[in-house]
C-alpha cells in the first residue's frame, strides 16, 4: 500500500483521476487496493474484466483500456464505467447499441495515435475529425453514449522531450475538439494520458486521468 499512498499523494485528486491498471492481477490484490480507497480500475481483456467484476464490490468503477472488438461490447455494457479505446465509428455505434439494451449511458474516450510505434492503436487527427463530423450530424442516434474526451499513449522511449511533445500535441487537439465540437458540453472533459513511466510528464502537460499498473502492483 505504500506505493499507492505515495502516488496518491503526488496527484491532485480534484484534477487528476487515478486508474489502477489491474490486468493479470489477483482478486485479492485488487480488493486490497479497493479497501485502501481506490475505486477506478482498468482492464485490457473482456473475459478477465467480466470475471473480476462479478467477484469484486459493485461500486468499483471499471475502465476498459484495451483494444475493444465490436462483438465483445455486449459483455461489458451492463457495468463498464468508461471505455478508453474508441478508435473507429462502428465501435461507437455498437457501444451505443449495447448501452441502449442495458438502458445505460456509457462514457467513451476517443483514442488518438500520438506515438512513433505503429503497433499502438488510435486515430490520427483527420480520422477523429471525420468521426466527430459524423457523430455531430447524427447525434440523435447516440443517446446512450457520451464522448467524454480523448486518450493517447506516448512513445516508449527514454527521450522525455519527445514524450512531452506527444502529450502536448494531444492536449492541443483536446482543446481544439472541445472548442469546435463540445463547446459548453460539460461531459467532454477527460484527457487520459500517462502511465507508470511517464505520468508526471503527462500531468504537467494537462492530463486529467492516469493509468498506472506496475508502480502500484509491481511488475508482472
Amino acid at each position: 500500500m505504500e506505493q499507492y499512498r505515495d502516488i496518491k499523494a503526488r496527484l491532485d485528486a480534484e484534477q487528476v483521476r487515478l486508474v489502477a491498471v489491474s490486468k493479470f492481477k489477483e482478486i485479492a490484490d485488487i480488493a486490497a487496493l479497493y479497501e485502501a480507497g481506490q475505486l477506478d480500475f482498468g482492464e485490457n481483456y473482456v473475459q478477465e474484466l467480466v470475471a473480476k467484476q462479478a467477484a469484486l464490490p459493485a461500486d468499483i468503477r471499471w475502465h476498459f483500456i484495451g483494444h475493444l472488438q465490436r462483438n465483445k461490447v455486449k459483455y461489458i455494457a451492463p457495468f463498464v464505467s468508461l471505455i478508453h479505446g474508441v478508435d473507429r465509428y462502428d465501435l461507437l455505434q455498437e457501444i451505443n447499441k449495447q448501452a441502449q439494451k442495458q438502458k445505460r449511458i456509457i462514457g467513451c474516450l476517443l483514442q488518438m495515435h500520438i506515438a512513433t510505434e505503429d503497433t499502438k492503436f488510435g486515430m490520427d487527427e483527420k480520422e477523429v475529425v471525420e468521426l466527430l463530423d459524423f457523430y455531430t450530424a447524427n447525434k440523435d442516434d447516440f443517446k446512450n453514449i457520451t464522448i467524454a474526451g480523448l486518450m493517447g499513449m506516448a512513445s516508449f522511449t527514454d527521450d522525455k522531450e519527445q514524450v512531452r511533445r506527444e502529450f502536448r500535441k494531444l492536449k492541443s487537439l483536446f482543446d481544439i475538439f472541445k472548442s469546435s465540437y463540445f463547446f459548453g458540453d460539460d461531459h467532454f472533459k477527460m484527457l487520459s494520458m500517462g502511465m507508470t513511466d511517464d505520468y508526471p510528464i503527462a500531468i504537467a502537460e494537462g492530463s486529467t486521468m492516469v493509468r498506472i499498473g506496475r508502480a502500484l502492483f509491481g511488475a508482472r
